[in-house]
């Protein structure tokens, strides 16, 4: 098989919303580098079953209900 057929697969950092960090194997990034997690599985209502609170990025959440605010 050809050695450039694989991406370079390198131990980085995950940290966990709660500041909880840990090792693991990714083709994200370069080696050595931190992932910061803004949703995981502790705060995300899908696993812990609470009520979801939008993240509104860039006002995205805001224009759309201010475009669609009369609609109905």
């Amino acid at each position: 098989m050809k050695k450039e057929g694989h991406p370079d697969y390198h131990f980085i950092t995950v940290v966990m919303t709660d500041g909880t960090e840990y090792q693991t194997r990714s083709t994200w990034g370069k080696e050595g580098d931190r992932m910061v997690l803004d949703i995981d599985p502790k705060v995300h209502p899908a696993w812990t079953g609470g009520e979801g609170k939008s993240l509104d990025r860039g006002g995205r959440v805001s224009r759309f209900k201010d475009k669609f605010k009369g609609f109905v």
